[in-house]
């Protein structure tokens, strides 16, 4: 399969999991990623930047190294998708609730050190984004069309709340940094599928 015909598998097959489907409210950091509003009033996200932005941020991922990397939520939908994701490249992760001090004390029994962070939703990742702007560490940020984007290093517009999506966004940022190390061709099948990265709890369990 040549990496074309490979690149065109991969956008029809994450289209369907709406990853590029937004809310109804933009903000003016995220309007240069919004194409076109749907007939229910919905933004929609440029799939094309969002594969372009998971690109740069998979180079930033290994510049940095995966192992310096933690990787944020308090979005119980981005459990699973965050704890495959570091299985598969050996990033640290922190979920639940971002314990105050933990990227700033020093003198806490948690403070950790890491070269860059990544959130999955700014809003409610906004904790590790306070702390990672005063200690000075980059971030990387998925945001969806209602988002403040002005303390991310890395924005990938995408779909941030929906279960499918979530997990597509992480399997591909996998994906890509394993091509960036030469570990997967561009034409090479993943051996995780989307599925595999997808939080399989309901609306109804979380509540």
């Amino acid at each position: 399969m040549s990496q074309q015909t490979e690149a065109t598998d991969i956008k029809k097959k994450v289209l369907a999991t709406g990853i590029r489907v937004g809310t109804q409210v933009k903000t003016k950091f995220m309007k240069s990623f919004i194409t076109k509003a749907s007939p229910e009033g919905l933004y929609m996200l440029d799939l094309d930047l969002t594969l372009e932005k998971i690109q740069t941020a998979a180079k930033f991922i290994n510049r940095v190294g995966a192992e310096n990397l933690i990787v944020c939520s308090g979005r119980q939908y981005a459990e699973t998708p965050i704890e495959k994701f570091c299985e598969s490249l050996g990033s640290k992760e922190l979920l639940g609730r971002f314990m105050p001090g933990t990227l700033t004390n020093p003198s806490l029994p948690y403070y950790i050190e890491p070269k860059l962070v990544l959130v999955s939703d700014p809003q409610v990742d906004e904790q590790a984004i306070i702390e990672a702007t005063n200690a000075g560490i980059p971030i990387i940020g998925i945001a969806n069309t209602d988002n403040i984007t002005s303390n991310l290093d890395v924005i990938i517009p995408a779909n941030n709340r929906g279960r499918k999506a979530l997990a597509t966004v992480y399997w591909l940022l996998v994906r890509q940094v394993l091509i960036e190390r030469g570990e997967l061709k561009e034409d090479e099948p993943m051996k995780a599928e989307i599925d595999d990265f997808e939080t399989k709890i309901t609306e109804e369990e979380i509540e």
